[in-house]
Order: structure tokens, then sequence, then C-alpha cells
């Protein structure tokens, strides 16, 4: 996003890029703005989402007002000039996604990024919350995966979409196996989800779809678990006790897959679907 200085000096805040991808970034957001800062324009150079999950501010985009809280969604357009302010509470923490004009087509609608705010929604919350989770690495979720099932929701809430789970083709399955087959024998080496969709010559969104729709969990998850799994099979003096015991068991003794929160939303997610510079916002 481009910010345009129309003030003395400009407020404190920071920006930590959490993941980047050809997709989508996402980011960690906090501004510690006061009431009485004299509010600026800035402008979005792209489509964000930015899920609010810490104070208020307020957000004004095309002569329209919106109060955001925690839970709230800001929602950016291309170009869309716009001023935040802080007349109610001092500062803000949000998770802030910038995604990709190819990505924003993947997933439909472009004309709803002029929504400009979104109420505390609880499914969005739900997902907002576990990208969070995602972001501070308490979830072997990806924070990729997360955000695109984040803004693959909020364009089902906003158009009033909804869509009947459907079961994976044969043809869906068979190439979420050689994925992970082809991410399990790639384990050891910096894998993300961009380098595991080209393999299969798919969108990154599309892979993610098909993979978790397909085998249940995320690309990411399988890696985690992959990687998990690995790490235990290099220790056999440690496992020589419990292997004769456990035999065709064994996977069932890694970590579960995320929280059931985590469960519960992708499973209707991927059914449907899947630096920035400091002080800008999203």
């Amino acid at each position: 996003m481009i910010r345009r200085r129309v003030t003395a000096s400009l407020p404190p805040m920071a920006t930590t890029m959490l993941s980047r991808s050809g997709a989508i970034i996402v980011n960690d957001y906090r501004c510690t703005v006061a009431a009485g800062d004299e509010p600026f324009v800035e402008r979005h150079d792209g489509f964000a989402l930015a899920y609010v999950r810490k104070g208020s501010f307020g957000y004004r985009v095309r002569g329209v007002s919106f109060e955001l809280v925690a839970g709230s969604v800001l929602v950016g357009h291309p170009g869309d000039e716009f001023v935040c302010t802080h007349e109610h509470a001092q500062g803000d923490e949000c998770l802030s996604l910038q995604l990709s004009p190819e990505f924003v087509d993947t997933i439909g609608r472009p004309e709803i990024w002029r929504a400009g705010g979104l109420p505390p929604v609880p499914e969005l919350m739900v997902l907002g919350e576990l990208a969070q989770a995602a972001a501070d690495g308490t979830t072997d979720l990806g924070a990729e995966e997360a955000g695109m099932a984040l803004a693959a929701r909020f364009v089902d809430v906003v158009s009033g979409r909804r869509h009947a789970a459907s079961a994976a083709s044969a043809r869906d399955r068979r190439r979420a196996v050689d994925a992970a087959l082809w991410i399990e024998a790639h384990a050891d080496e910096q894998i993300d989800l961009e380098r595991a969709a080209r393999e299969t010559g798919l969108t990154s969104f599309h892979f993610l779809r098909l993979f978790a729709a397909a085998l249940g969990v995320t690309p990411h998850q399988y890696l985690v678990r992959s990687r998990l799994l690995r790490r235990r099979l290099r220790r056999p003096l440690e496992l020589r006790a419990h292997v004769p015991s456990c035999g065709g068991r064994f996977a069932a003794a890694l970590p579960p897959g995320g929280t059931r929160q985590a469960r519960s939303s992708l499973s209707a997610v991927p059914a449907t679907i899947p630096t920035r510079h400091a002080g800008t916002r999203a």
C-alpha cells in the first residue's frame, strides 16, 4: 500500500511479515496511535483483508465510515484511498492479508472487495482466530492456508453464497496421494504451498482445496506430520521398546492435526474452496 503523508509526522506503527507467497502475504500489524493524533490519508495498492484481533479504530473509505472492533474485518480494494482514526481508543492489532489479483479472481466476485468493513461475524471470527493461531505457530496449519480459507469464506459471507460439501473425484484423490508422496519424499527440504502446488500443475488455492478434500488434512499439516515421523524414525533406540507394541498404529502416536475448531472450519472451507514496509496497515 502507498501512504500519502499529510501530517508533520507519522504515528508509531510496526509491521512484521509472517508468510509470503505469490498468492498471499500475511503480516502482523500493530498501531499505537492515540485519540487526538491527526489522521492521514492512505491508499490500498492491492486487495487486502485485515482481521482486527485487538483494539478498535475508525475506517473511512469512499465517503463511508466504519467502526472496527476486535473480530471485525477491514476490506481493501486497489486504488481506494482511506483514513483510519482512533477517536475512542488507543491503538489496534491486526492480522493483515495482502492478496494477489489472480487469487482474488480464483475465489470469485472481485467487486465485493469494496465492502469497506464487516462487523464481527462468527464464522469469520473462527477463521480469523485460526489464522492468528497459524501465524503464532500454535497449530500445524500453515498461515498461508488459513489466510486463504479466511479470504474465501469472506467472499462467501458477503455474497451470501453457500456451498454443499462435495466428495473428491478418483482423479483428484490420485493427484492428492501423489502430492502427499512427493511431500513425504522431500520433507527435509524447504517446502511451501506454492512449491507443492507446482508439482501438481495447480494454483496454490486449488491445490489446497483438492488436497484437503481428498485427504482430510492440509498440505502443511501433512508436511509437519511427515517431519515428525522422520525425526522419530531417526531415533531407533528410543523407538525399539515401542514399535512392537504399536505396530501399524504408529501414526496414531503423532500429535493430532490442529484443534477441533480448525478441523470443523477446514472441513467446510476446502469443500467450498483452501516484506510489507513498516507503517502500512493492509
